[in-house]
């Protein structure tokens, strides 16, 4: 007899990287998780592909803030919707080329790549071609789309359906690798941001200052351009490449009506970035509702009430500087001498 059960002979077999993935998701993350659905009696929690699917959020809901933040401040929030359409054409080159000269290429590999040559390929636009940024926006989103459909109908529709998880985002397409892998490119843009927070802080507020300074403007607005392609992927497995740019606008767009400074409102828009996917991918299960959809329009609702907040926020300020004021006068009047 067999000393050992087929779960343990496959992790005997298993290659290193795969034993890795194994005690991350199983081990770690599973083991959590797991206690968590005890406790509380939630049982989707205990189910693997919702683990997945809650990890990839959670990373997701990090990096996206951490970069859209620089992004919004510059005014270019919709390189991440550009990006977004050239992982599109990205994913449409994978299954092309897996369709048609049946080598194996993983979509997100690809897609990572012409989103990478795509951030690259917009600021290069800016710098060297003398376009605007919007324009070049422009440009890179619809030829990066116009090669993607091309793609798409040139194999006589063939891989329409593969793509349609990734346009639209599934919570049953996170594979254990892929969340092993966006783990690891989290880990990635969190600490390369950390690494260039001061640079990038500067150049987003003054650019024209660290350019006088001798900060190397272009080497650092080209990590944010790839830092952003890198989030986009990731995203793109959730959200879908429609929706993917939501998770580097809106939660930063909500913490900046009631966040004081940019630190301050950079660590508000994770905390929103996670009720938001948390929120969403919860209710994405309850009601069989898309998950990208679910999340983003959660966001929109978080969107709505920070809004709501920093008005009454300004509104109480007012109020107390106006009594402040009004209580000054009353005792100057006080203290001056009657007729």
């Amino acid at each position: 007899m067999n000393p050992y059960t087929n779960a343990d002979a496959s992790v005997l077999t298993a290659s290193p990287l795969e034993r890795g993935v194994g005690v991350l998701l199983d081990t770690v993350w599973g083991t959590v998780l797991d206690a968590v659905a005890g406790v509380t009696g939630i049982d989707m929690l205990g189910f693997p592909f919702m683990q997945r699917a809650y990890l990839a959020a959670i990373c997701i809901a990090v990096i996206g803030p951490l970069v859209g933040a620089f992004l919004v401040h510059r005014e270019m929030a919709m390189i991440a919707d550009t990006l977004a359409h050239s992982a599109f054409a990205g994913v449409a080159a994978g299954l092309f080329v897996n369709a048609v000269y049946a080598v194996a290429v993983p979509p997100l590999l690809s897609a990572l790549v012409v989103a990478a040559v795509a951030a690259l390929l917009v600021q290069t636009l800016v710098d060297y071609a003398g376009a605007y940024r919007d324009t070049s926006l422009a440009i890179v989103l619809t030829g990066a789309f116009a090669i993607g459909s091309v793609l798409i109908t040139a194999t006589g529709g063939g891989i329409a359906v593969g793509i349609n998880a990734y346009l639209f985002g599934s919570l049953a397409t996170v594979s254990r690798l892929n969340a092993a892998l966006l783990v690891a490119l989290s880990a990635g843009v969190t600490v390369g941001i950390a690494l260039a927070y001061r640079p990038l802080v500067y150049i987003t507020f003054d650019e024209i200052g660290a350019r006088a300074s001798g900060i190397g403007v272009k080497r650092y607005n080209q990590l944010l351009a790839v830092l952003t392609a890198v989030v986009v992927i990731g995203a793109m497995q959730i959200m879908g490449v429609i929706l993917v740019a939501a998770m580097l606008v809106v939660p930063v767009a909500a913490a900046a009506q009631v966040a004081r400074g940019f630190r301050e409102a950079l660590l508000a828009s994770v905390v929103l970035a996670q009720i938001a996917v948390l929120l969403g991918i919860t209710l994405s299960y309850r009601y069989e509702t898309t998950a990208g959809g679910t999340i983003v329009l959660v966001a929109v609702g978080v969107y709505i009430g920070m809004v709501i907040a920093g008005r009454l926020q300004s509104r109480r300020s007012v109020v107390e500087d106006t009594g402040a004021v009004t209580g000054g006068i009353e005792a100057d009047a006080e203290e001056s001498p009657g007729d």
